[in-house]
């Protein structure tokens, strides 16, 4: 990461990382496959109501999975070794205690989150059950992601993608026998995210046992140290905090969705798969910045920091926007994939078509935001995130929408908020760069 030519690098780093989301998304997306195909559209718009409130825990989770990626590959870069392990032992610690705790409160908020953002009384019973089993992995969510970010930071994003490709594959097996054969609906797909989950944390914490260097996990090393997780924390906050808030923003969007019926949160939910899966790949050249970025900021080279942001910007909405094109060529075939039924479907072409066509847009603000975190400026790019993607869009929901009733104008405030927050960002991206270059 420090020497040499950078976009083979970036690619062959970020790659494997994009296919290892978009197979942690595979977990969600045949969740709502199966229940569309064979537990039927009531169980399908069941699980589509609790995407919004997932989505709330899981990007607090990612964002805060940056923290540890950030410190552990500016301690590599800065070549303070001998404080790797007890970052290490501080993340995975703290990861487990942090799981355990967000469950707690995923099972204590499902209820007054799903009821606020107006889940029809017909599937609310159903949607409930689903969020509880499944806020059962959630502590394994968080170690999984925790200790993937310990493996990133020192480059290696191809075995994170295998430990996927493996429970991925139980997942679907699961999903399948547990709703066909079993007939358990939707806690049969919850009870197969569980199984999943717990099988990715497991092979991630094995990997680390079976070290002998600094990134060796031993259980009877763990413990929170305050020096370690403060730095972690430092940045791992802002950006928990914005993903989180970010999908808070979508539970009102949920709200709005709700109105126009059991059909229009069953298309949307569909349609919501592959955005995650072109956005998994905006993210991918994202974490990629922040770590190749914390890596050559530890070393001092600005210089090859702006390389990298540059390199990962395109790469970004390029990569991003192939995936969006074979989506939108081949629209009616992929939808067809989660459904049989026609109403459905307009619903989610017509947000693939508004929503998913431009999800290239998003690499803009995620590239932004990683490499000032790559140089530990987390709180900016939080606070401009939250104003552009939660603050604007609450903003088009009370008047373009209110004004314009559609699902359509609905759908347009994703690509406006993203259009915003970009620009935002990269104003204060060039200002922050100015800034470093004239105090080093």
């Amino acid at each position: 990461m420090l020497h040499g030519g950078l976009a083979g690098r970036l690619i062959l780093f970020a790659l494997p990382l994009a296919f290892s989301s978009i197979l942690q998304q595979l977990f969600n997306s045949a969740d709502v496959a199966v229940v569309g195909r064979f537990a039927g559209d009531a169980a399908l718009a069941a699980v589509g109501s609790c995407v919004a409130l997932v989505g709330i825990f899981v990007n607090l989770i990612v964002g805060l999975s940056v923290g540890p990626n950030a410190v552990l590959a500016l301690l590599i870069g800065q070549n303070s070794r001998d404080e790797i392990n007890r970052t290490l032992h501080t993340v995975l610690t703290f990861g487990a205690a942090l799981g355990a705790g967000l469950m707690l409160v995923g099972w204590l908020s499902a209820r007054p989150i799903l009821v606020l953002s107006g889940t029809p009384e017909s599937v609310l019973n159903e949607a409930l059950l689903y969020i509880f089993i499944y806020f059962l992995s959630i502590p394994f969510m968080v170690v999984y992601n925790f200790g993937a970010a310990v493996l990133r930071s020192y480059g290696d994003s191809r075995r994170p993608m295998y430990y996927l490709l493996l429970s991925g594959t139980v997942n679907v097996v699961l999903n399948l026998f547990l709703v066909i054969v079993m007939q358990l609906g939707v806690a049969g797909v919850a009870i197969a995210t569980v199984i999943s989950n717990v099988l990715s944390a497991v092979m991630v914490i094995t990997h680390l046992i079976r070290r002998d260097d600094d990134f060796a996990f031993r259980f009877r090393r763990m413990r929170i140290e305050k020096e370690p997780l403060l730095r972690i924390l430092q940045i791992g906050i802002p950006a928990g905090i914005q993903g989180a808030i970010f999908s808070v923003s979508n539970v009102f969007i949920q709200s709005g969705i709700n109105s126009f019926g059991e059909n229009a949160i069953a298309g949307s939910s569909l349609a919501l798969n592959f955005e995650y899966f072109t956005y998994d790949i905006a993210n991918a050249f994202a974490q990629a910045a922040v770590t190749f970025t914390s890596q050559n900021f530890g070393a001092g080279d600005i210089r090859r920091c702006k390389r990298i942001f540059r390199l990962c910007l395109l790469f970004g909405i390029v990569f991003t926007e192939i995936l969006s094109a074979v989506f939108m060529v081949w629209d009616d075939f992929f939808v067809s994939i989660y459904t049989s039924s026609s109403a459905v479907a307009v619903f989610a072409v017509s947000r693939m078509r508004h929503v998913c066509s431009l999800e290239g847009l998003t690499a803009t603000y995620e590239v932004e935001s990683a490499s000032l975190r790559g140089m530990g400026r987390s709180l900016e790019p939080a606070v401009f995130t939250i104003l552009g993607t939660v603050v604007f869009r609450l903003i088009w929901m009370a008047t373009v929408f209110r004004l314009f009733p559609t699902y359509e104008m609905l759908m347009n405030v994703y690509p406006a908020s993203w259009i915003f927050t970009g620009a935002a960002l990269l104003i204060v991206y060039v200002r922050q760069m100015r800034r470093t270059a004239r105090s080093m």
